[in-house]
């Protein structure tokens, strides 16, 4: 196994270490860093979704910015804004929380649409547009939101061309009693969340060794059959009889993207079958719509997600 992976391996012990009992996040996390991709994080409160990511910009020694965001923020809060300078007689800019390398991007459900659609050239393109100018972002611009799953008033529900944006949505539920116990020892014996930023973690990794791990994955192999397999399963989601919407193209493209880092992590080569089956759930979850009365029935995504993988033949 090459450098990167030990890289990456570390990252994941060590970020286990501060966020206890959440191996599937950390793990999915570590696989969106690699890929590219802009994450959702929904759980209940007290999970340790903001800790998670204040953590990971802190090991990664990256330029880290937090949005809370609530009904009254604009997109001007978001993006930045020209101000005229009447020493000078000229307007400059004033740039946003957006210019940064980790965004987190708290509470995204309770902001506005048209506060959440400034997100969605910068999540999509790379670049923020500001009174007919581009500017890009960083080379490293990766967006984490939060979400609470069970705060139903107030809210304002993403639309489907920025939730596809997201390369994965994952969710965070309670710790088993073995890891909520380890979470009071840690406590116990000094360790401050609240005051992240004042701990000592030492950085595992810089923002250029995990660019150049993102040009590593290029050259994982994916056979044709794979890719087939890939393309199956994604039609499949159009014509499944409980969605009401299936897989776009960019989901398509998401998905072998994710799978191929998902077998670089597992210091393999080349993708296989079980690679894709594992980036499904939280790849799909959040891109799919259940048809009202598949709803009604009491159905849940991750159990059609499942169906569906178990009813399109593997490639041998």
């Amino acid at each position: 196994m090459n450098e990167p992976p030990l890289l990456f391996t570390q990252l994941t012990k060590t970020l286990s270490q501060i966020v206890v009992g959440q191996p599937n996040l950390v793990h999915n996390l570590m696989v969106a860093l690699l890929s590219g991709g802009h994450v959702i994080i929904e759980g209940v409160p007290g999970t340790g979704k903001t800790l998670t990511v204040k953590a990971l910009a802190q090991l990664l020694q990256a330029e880290f910015r937090r949005i809370q965001l609530t009904p009254d923020v604009l997109p001007s809060d978001i993006l930045g804004t020209n101000i005229f300078d009447f020493n000078t007689r000229n307007f400059s800019l004033k740039q946003g929380p957006i210019f940064t390398q980790i965004l987190l991007a708290d509470e995204i459900n309770r902001t506005p649409p048209k506060t959440q659609a400034a997100l969605l050239e910068a999540m999509e393109e790379q670049q923020v547009t500001l009174d007919g100018k581009s500017m890009p972002l960083p080379a490293l611009f990766w967006v984490i939101a939060t979400q609470n799953s069970l705060e139903f008033e107030g809210t304002y529900p993403l639309p489907e061309a920025q939730l596809d944006r997201f390369l994965f949505k994952l969710v965070v539920d309670y710790p088993d009693p073995k890891a909520e116990k380890q979470m009071l020892l840690n406590a116990q014996a000094g360790l401050q969340t609240k005051r992240l930023d004042l701990a000592t973690l030492k950085p595992i990794a810089t923002v250029e060794q995990i660019l150049a791990a993102r040009q590593s994955i290029r050259s994982i192999e994916v056979s044709e059959p794979l890719l087939d397999y890939l393309l199956a399963l994604v039609q499949r989601t159009r014509q499944h009889p409980d969605l009401a919407l299936g897989g776009s193209p960019r989901s398509a493209v998401a998905w072998l993207q994710a799978s191929k880092a998902n077998a670089w992590l597992s210091g393999r080569q080349f993708v296989t079958p079980d690679d894709v089956k594992a980036i499904a759930p939280p790849l799909l979850r959040h891109r799919l719509i259940l048809r009202p009365e598949s709803q009604m029935d009491g159905l849940k995504m991750d159990s059609v997600i499942a169906a569906l993988l178990s009813q399109v033949p593997v490639p041998r």
